[in-house]
């Protein structure tokens, strides 16, 4: 399948189009996972489209659509759920919090464990545990025999020193706050399940995609074009398309084992917070303003096993820069879902 790079998605449907479209390493992987798949938490800002990936990749691997794929969430928005419907993806409206409700949901070979909460947590840290550590504890038992890709985040680890090139897997978790240690438990949920029940898991800790309607180059962009301060804090980040970090979860799934195989997901480029505004400067044609100063550590992840095992991205990062700013420039439509990027303290 030749890789489609080109020019910048020029409405929301080609946008998720591209976030959708498998990799010839995406259908093979399928190949190697038979089976339905069960996508838990579909409903935030990444559950759909990779949802609309595993049937597109299913379809491919299968050669006809006859493996279900079936999106599991709260699914608020009835806008959301229809627009799966008509990709061929099934809708299943779950509390996962309910024990009976998980009970029902699906049997299915593949699992997408996607479910989680961060933002909010300095407000209700009690909910962000139930939801970061109860679910998956609930969910893991349901789907004790399946293989399960667990989403997880490179919050997990410390603070590195922006020379290191980032926190390898092999690092020790430091988590910062309350959001990042329930994220830790929410790990050591899966792998204790994992060793008892002999559940295949692999454990993706993603950093920054980006979706040109949210994620880290977009805050950067709006707040260059806004001409409000970018702030120095977090002087420094790794991002990766979406439709990567879609891809990397469904490839993950014929890798994952007992105990958990674990991966960092993320591009391979320590960016400068700076250097990004400066060329969201010259593509919008003023002057970025900054606050604050870099600090020596930021939040980094090694993705050198990333990109060994599943292959490099696909959208280079001067190409996200050329897409992003054009679709800020043009005023397409935005989720209005900061990242926080530069919050140093773990509070969310």
């Amino acid at each position: 399948m030749k890789r489609r790079v080109g020019g910048a998605p020029r409405s929301v449907q080609e946008l998720e189009d591209r976030l959708s479209e498998p990799r010839k390493s995406t259908v093979e992987a399928l190949r190697r996972a038979p089976g339905d798949i069960v996508v838990l938490g579909a409903g935030g800002k990444m559950g759909p489209t990779l949802a609309r990936m595993a049937v597109r990749a299913a379809a491919l691997a299968d050669g006809r659509r006859t493996r279900r794929v079936i999106a599991v969430s709260r699914f608020s928005s009835i806008e959301t759920s229809a627009a799966l419907e008509r990709t061929g993806v099934e809708v299943v409206r779950c509390d996962l919090l309910d024990l009976d409700a998980v009970g029902r949901l699906p049997d299915a070979p593949n699992v997408i464990y996607m479910a989680g909460q961060k933002f909010g947590t300095s407000e209700a840290p009690g909910r962000t545990w139930m939801l970061n550590v109860a679910v998956p504890a609930l969910c893991a038992q349901r789907y004790a025999a399946s293989r399960i890709t667990a989403f997880s985040t490179g919050n997990v680890y410390p603070l590195m020193p922006v020379a290191s090139g980032g926190a390898l897997e092999t690092a020790e978790l430091q988590p910062l706050g309350d959001y990042a240690a329930s994220c830790v438990t929410r790990e050591r949920v899966f792998t204790l399940n994992s060793g008892a029940w002999t559940t295949r898991v692999a454990i993706m800790r993603l950093n920054y995609a980006v979706d040109l309607r949210y994620g880290v180059l977009t805050d950067i962009a709006l707040r260059v074009q806004q001409q409000e301060p970018v702030d120095l804090a977090m002087g420094y980040v790794n991002v990766i398309w979406q439709g990567d970090a879609n891809r990397a979860a469904l490839e993950l799934l014929p890798l994952a084992s007992c105990p958990p195989f674990v991966l960092n997901v993320s591009g391979g480029e320590t960016l400068s917070v700076r250097a990004l505004a400066e060329e969201f400067g010259r593509r919008f044609g003023c002057a970025p303003r900054f606050t604050g100063t870099e600090a020596p550590d930021a939040l980094l992840t090694n993705s050198t096993r990333f990109r060994a095992t599943l292959g490099e991205p696909s959208v280079p990062v001067p190409t996200l820069l050329d897409w992003v700013a054009e679709w800020v420039r043009t005023g397409r439509p935005l989720l209005g879902k900061p990242t926080h990027f530069e919050t140093r303290t773990g509070a969310y």
